[in-house]
């Protein structure tokens, strides 16, 4: 008896572009579908925000939000996030994965934030990046969710589906997010990155994609998409 091979998905190679003509309608069957295009991350200020998209990356949300469940009701300001100190942030954050250097960087971001920005979260990319443990895609994060502005925050889920849909390919994480901005109708820009990550997270998987359930089945030009209709 012959041995089943998994497709292994994600290791595709990018799918052929997918024509101008069904972007609009890519994000508009997405957008009848999900009804909430915001972050699965739970914040109540620009600063918590901050804070759960710093401790977010290589981890999943649920793991972040467990964290900040217990850490926000005792500290959710840079002031009190120091005071805790490196190691009382630890305690809080430890069922996160990379926590010792999550900590450390939080720590350093909660100092530069008092010491150079006024306790405040800056709103621009430059502000943002310079702070310990914020990359582009992390500023981009805020700059979206917390600011409102059209940027494009590429995770493994974005890059995933930018490239097997043929909507955005690329061989990097920069090279996808060009294209995504450059190819997304400006009205639709804003709430293309929660659209994208939820579809991905949700229908778009990476090891078995669930084409069936799948709402852009049409518009997607991943090649071997009917094999994982009755997914």
């Amino acid at each position: 008896m012959s041995k089943t091979v998994k497709h292994k998905t994600a290791e595709t190679p990018p799918s052929r572009r997918m024509a101008n003509r069904n972007v609009r309608p890519f994000f508009e069957k997405l957008a009848a579908t999900i009804d909430e295009p915001v972050t699965e991350l739970n914040y109540s200020s620009d600063f918590e925000l901050l804070i759960a998209v710093i401790l977010s990356a290589q981890a999943t949300d649920v793991s972040v939000n467990i964290a900040t469940q217990q850490l926000y009701p005792v500290a959710n300001t840079p002031e009190a996030i120091l005071a805790l100190g490196e190691e009382g942030l630890k305690s809080y954050i430890k069922n996160i994965g990379l926590y010792n250097s999550k900590a450390k960087n939080v720590i350093k971001t909660c100092q530069d934030l008092i010491e150079k920005f006024d306790s405040t979260v800056p709103d621009n990319r430059k502000d943002l990046e310079s702070l310990a443990g914020v990359g582009r895609k992390t500023a981009n994060v805020v700059l979206n969710t917390a600011f409102g502005q059209p940027t494009m925050a590429v995770d493994t889920h974005i890059f995933r589906v930018g490239n097997r849909t043929g909507l955005a390919t690329g061989k990097t994480v920069l090279m996808v997010e060009k294209k995504l901005v450059e190819r997304i109708p400006e009205d639709l820009l804003l709430d293309a990155h929660h659209y994208l990550i939820l579809h991905g997270r949700y229908t778009c998987q990476a090891r078995t994609p669930k084409c069936g359930a799948c709402p852009v089945y049409e518009e997607c030009m991943f090649k071997d998409k009917a094999k994982f209709v009755e997914l």
